[in-house]
């Protein structure tokens, strides 16, 4: 007999984020204690196969020569036939069926369409699993820029002014995107509205750099943003779903600090590229921190996220603008979200643990009395 909670971690995916997936997969499994955990490590091919993959976190670890990737090995996992049970199984490469038990929780640590959008939240839902994080909702509207600001605006959040082209509009002429350029000004940044990390993404300063900004964006998403470039501070809060009943909480605030870069790009994320510092905590006086956290929540309920989010900011010399909510921010030991949470006092660790405990705690209030009984 064991208290041990069995965790199914899954990572990778069909998306251009599969190497952030993998490198945040690394650290989880890192930081998971295998005193109260005995974990699964599920991939997910860039071809979407489920594979059983091994638990070493130094397989993923993130370089900027050689990115971290699921590999085909053959294996194929399989998730419950329905909600009467929570029975994973494997059939391995040389065919041979076995079950890997049953599963406490899903952690799905992935990043981008087919993973951060809602679409594995919805295969959890249907077999009635629980996992880490937001719903199909929530997970859907935080994907998509557009939608994320079209709530925003709704709820009376402050957003940057933008414009969302389709491919279709593009491949018709230039003369929409040109336009909407006109009305929003210079500079402005080109990008994806489902896809993340900075993948895609362009800051435009001149008219003629439009085309080469839409190609590559529309290279992500068959529907791109326009946005108006903000001058002001780049801030970003972690934020906490609390158990059921008590409040959902905020980090600390972190600043991106550009010195170098035209932009907090994909290189710089995670790559280690220079021309970027991050610095926790960012330097806000007391009324402006508590007004972001204000904000960040606000922004956590409008779209009604779960779990976990991160909450990035413009302080411009009008006051906070939100830029966007993610809610499977990166993972890294490194990344912004659990640096947050260590400066406002949790550890890698302790963060692993509180997202499994606050999953499980809103899953067993869902649940029917007679089943709690």
């Amino acid at each position: 007999m064991t208290d041990k909670l069995t965790v199914a971690l899954l990572f990778g995916g069909r998306s251009s984020e599969h190497s952030i997936s993998c490198a945040t997969a690394g650290g989880v499994l890192a930081a998971l204690d295998r005193s109260r955990y005995d974990v699964i490590p599920v991939g997910i091919t860039h071809d979407g196969a489920f594979v059983l993959e091994d638990d070493d976190p130094a397989k993923f670890a993130l370089t900027p020569g050689a990115l971290p990737e699921v590999v085909d090995n053959g294996s194929r996992v399989s998730w419950p036939a329905s909600t009467t049970e929570r029975m994973l199984t494997v059939t391995d490469a040389d065919g041979t069926a076995r079950s890997l038990g049953a599963v406490d929780l899903v952690f799905p640590i992935l990043h981008g369409p087919y993973g951060e959008d809602g679409t594995v939240q919805g295969l959890f839902e249907l077999v009635g699993l629980p996992y880490v994080g937001s719903g199909v909702l929530a997970s859907a509207l935080g994907m998509d820029k557009h939608f994320t600001k079209t709530v925003f605006q709704q709820a009376g959040l402050p957003v940057a002014p933008w414009r969302t082209i389709t491919a279709a509009e593009w491949a018709e002429g230039p003369e929409t995107a040109t336009a909407a350029l006109d009305a929003l000004g210079l500079p402005a940044f080109v990008k994806p509205a489902r896809a993340g990390s900075s993948v895609g993404v362009s800051k435009v300063s001149t008219p003629d750099q439009l085309a080469e900004a839409m190609t590559l964006a529309l290279a992500e998403d068959d529907k791109v943003l326009i946005e108006s470039g903000l001058v002001g501070r780049e801030i970003e809060v972690a934020v906490l779903q609390g158990r059921p009943g008590e409040p959902t909480r905020t980090s600390v605030a972190g600043e991106v600090v550009v010195s170098g870069r035209e932009f907090y790009d994909f290189a710089a994320k995670y790559l280690d590229a220079p021309g970027i510092d991050l610095v926790c905590p960012a330097q806000l006086a007391p009324a402006e921190l508590a007004e972001m956290q204000r904000l960040a929540v606000k922004a956590f309920d409008a779209i009604g996220a779960a779990g976990l989010a991160r909450v990035d900011f413009f302080l411009t010399a009008d006051g906070w603008v939100i830029n966007e909510i993610n809610t499977m921010p990166g993972f890294t030991p490194i990344s912004m979200f659990p640096s947050c949470w260590l400066a406002s006092g949790f550890s890698y660790p302790e963060l692993v643990d509180e997202l499994v405990d606050v999953a499980l705690a809103h899953a067993a209030s869902r649940q029917p009395a007679a089943a709690r009984a």
